[in-house]
C-alpha cells in the first residue's frame, strides 16, 4: 500500500505492485526516480534497481519463505526447489548469491533452518526428534551438529538457558531472601 501512494503522489501508473516488485508504466526520468527513492525510504522501504540486488533479494526471501512460512519444507533438494522459483539456474544463483552477500545460498539455508529449529524448540510443541524430521535432517545427530556448529550451544543446553531466563508467572514478584554470610 505504501508503495502504491507513493506512486499515485508522482503521477506513476503501475501494471502491478507485488512483494519486492513494481512494474509502472512510464519511463522514469532521473529526477521522478530520486523523488521516489526519497518517497520509499521515508516508509522506512529502499528501491533497488540494480538487477543483483534484486535478485539476491528474491533469493533470500524464497529461502525464508520456504524454511519459516511453510509447514512442509520442499520434498525436491533445495537448488532445484529456487532454480523452479525464481526461474535461473542454480549455479547463477550461488555465484551471484556468494559474490554479493559472502556466504553460499547453502550456508544461508543452513542459518534460518537453525533459527526456525530455535522458534520450534522454544514452542515446546515438538521434540528434537520430530523437528529433525520436519525440518529434513538425516539425523537428530545431524541436527544437534548443526546447530552446535552455528549456535555454539547443543539443543538441549540452549533448552536449558532459556528455561533459566524465564521466570513462571506465578514467581514473578515473588522476592528471595538474600542471605548474609
Amino acid at each position: 500500500m505504501v508503495v502504491k501512494e507513493e506512486l499515485k503522489k508522482l503521477g506513476l501508473h503501475f501494471i502491478f505492485v507485488d512483494l519486492g516488485e513494481v512494474e509502472i508504466m512510464e519511463t522514469l526520468s532521473a529526477e521522478t526516480l530520486n523523488s521516489l527513492k526519497k518517497g520509499l525510504l521515508t516508509s522506512g522501504l529502499e528501491l533497488m534497481d540494480d538487477k543483483k540486488s534484486v535478485l539476491i533479494e528474491k533469493i533470500k526471501n524464497a529461502i525464508t519463505e520456504m524454511v519459516h512460512y511453510s509447514e512442509e519444507l520442499p520434498k525436491v533438494n533445495y537448488s532445484d526447489f529456487l532454480s523452479q522459483k525464481l526461474n535461473y539456474d542454480y549455479t547463477y544463483l550461488s555465484n551471484i548469491f556468494s559474490e554479493m552477500k559472502g556466504i553460499t545460498i547453502q550456508q544461508f539455508i543452513i542459518i534460518n533452518k537453525i533459527e526456525r529449529v530455535k522458534e520450534l524448540l522454544l514452542y515446546e510443541e515438538l521434540n528434537l526428534t520430530e523437528i529433525s524430521y520436519k525440518m529434513h535432517y538425516s539425523s537428530v545427530a545431524h541436527l544437534s551438529n548443526q546447530f552446535k556448529k552455528i549456535t555454539g550451544l547443543s539443543p538441549s543446553h540452549y533448552m536449558q538457558l532459556k528455561d533459566k531466563r524465564r521466570k513462571p508467572l506465578e514467581e514473578i514478584g515473588n522476592t528471595e531472601k538474600i542471605q548474609q554470610p
